[in-house]
């Protein structure tokens, strides 16, 4: 009977002995991973590296990050359920094309403005292939009804529920007991932190950024109508008149981007100065990302949503300074976007954002925008098989610039945050 009990032992040791290695290899895994996971949650989105952008369609959030979003009004609870409602005009353009490339129109009060660009957006050749996302910054019932009266495309409209300009009386509006220009807090006992010159926080000039920011976060990430999908978006504003080869010409530059520009990170529809027309040669454009009719796929987006905490602590009120200033240098690399060298794009106007948000209404000039377009500004006018010329010298705002302020309240940069997480965080 002993000696069956040891028999019996040494066969079931025998196995062990050739199993043990394999086990210890498996546990050792798994532990790698478990580290590995871990340290990439407490590291936050910052640590993301545009090397490690295996799969687009996701990103490194930090999972112990909590949202901080304003109570909703009714008006906002509308504005959120309108946001999801399908596009219009379906019934005219049934399908898009295989290979459209999305424009995201982003507006805020200035109705005469819009009617141009509606009108310049009307005799773009191709764009009933594509959809077009208008994004408001707040509600306002005539800009609404400018966009609702557009037959020439698909449209999606969608609503910054958290603009400010739908809070009266409380944050991110203007809430009781807020400081006001250069208040002392210890002195006045109000609340709010000044930014880096000693002004407390405007609502009407902070919208501009988190419209910004919110709409990049619902473009990208947020949508039904964008989920999945990886081609570019051109994002234009409701002051960018729009050539008739717009659509065209970013068409080919998309496509000819990856072969001759590998390293531009977008494409533009117009020069960095929008002052500046284009040099009219033949050569194709390399320079800094323009803030006129730029777009870009989304890798790219990974790439600027992984320094969220960047975008959001950076004190200064315009998205596109901060971009340049703080985002943009901290790639590693210049940032390129590649252009033809006419611009199919146009900025008009001389009422600027910060006009028309206030309660006297929208900001008003002639509002008119006629260009003289010759015959070449309607058609295709960029040919794939141009050289490159690259602008290695960027003019404008650069890596060092310490910001105009106007973004140094906490509760703006908490909001910030959020909405980098509002999709990925429950």
């Amino acid at each position: 009977m002993a000696f069956y009990k040891r028999s019996r032992a040494a066969r079931v040791a025998l196995p062990l002995r050739r199993v043990l290695p394999l086990v210890l290899v498996v546990l050792a895994s798994v532990l790698f991973v478990v580290f590995m996971l871990k340290n990439r949650a407490v590291a936050g989105p910052s640590s993301f590296s545009f090397a490690n952008l295996e799969n687009p369609a996701t990103i490194l959030a930090d999972p112990s990050f909590k949202l901080k979003l304003p109570k909703q009004t009714l008006l906002s609870v509308s504005l959120d359920q309108r946001n999801r409602l399908p596009p219009r005009n379906t019934d005219l353009f049934p399908t898009l094309a295989k290979d459209h490339t999305k424009i995201v129109l982003y507006v805020h009060n200035r109705p005469r403005y819009l009617r141009a660009v509606v009108r310049s957006l009307a005799g773009v050749e191709g764009i009933g292939e594509t959809l077009l996302i208008v994004s408001h910054d707040g509600y306002f019932p005539e800009m609404d009804g400018i966009v609702r009266g557009i037959r020439f495309c698909q449209v999606k409209q969608i609503f910054a529920p958290y603009s400010p300009h739908l809070f009266p009386d409380s944050f991110p509006g203007v809430s009781l007991g807020d400081c006001h220009d250069k208040d002392d807090p210890a002195a006045k006992k109000c609340n709010g932190t000044a930014d880096q010159y000693g002004n407390h926080r405007s609502p009407r000039i902070v919208s501009l950024k988190h419209h910004w920011w919110w709409m990049m976060n619902t473009v990208w990430d947020g949508m039904e109508e964008t989920r999945g999908f990886d081609g570019h978006i051109l994002f234009i504003e409701e002051d960018h008149y729009i050539y008739p080869n717009a659509y065209r010409n970013l068409q080919l530059l998309v496509g000819v981007k990856p072969t001759k520009c590998p390293e531009c990170y977008a494409t533009n529809l117009a020069p960095s100065d929008v002052n500046f027309k284009g040099e009219a040669t033949d050569m194709l454009i390399a320079e800094k990302i323009g803030n006129m009719g730029y777009a870009f796929n989304r890798t790219v987006w990974r790439k600027i949503h992984a320094k969220a905490k960047e975008f959001c602590s950076f004190d200064e009120y315009n998205w596109d300074i901060t971009m340049w200033a703080t985002v943009y240098p901290s790639f590693g690399a210049p940032v390129y976007t590649l252009r033809g060298p006419r611009t199919s794009a146009a900025h008009f106007g001389k009422c600027g954002l910060h006009q028309g948000q206030g309660k006297s209404g929208a900001c008003i000039d002639n509002g008119k925008a006629s260009f003289q377009l010759d015959e070449i500004d309607k058609i295709l006018n960029i040919k794939p098989d141009w050289q490159v010329h690259i602008i290695k010298k960027q003019s404008g705002y650069q890596a060092g610039f310490k910001g105009w302020g106007g973004w140094g309240d906490w509760r703006d940069r908490e909001l910030c945050l959020s909405f980098a997480y509002m999709y990925h965080v429950v």
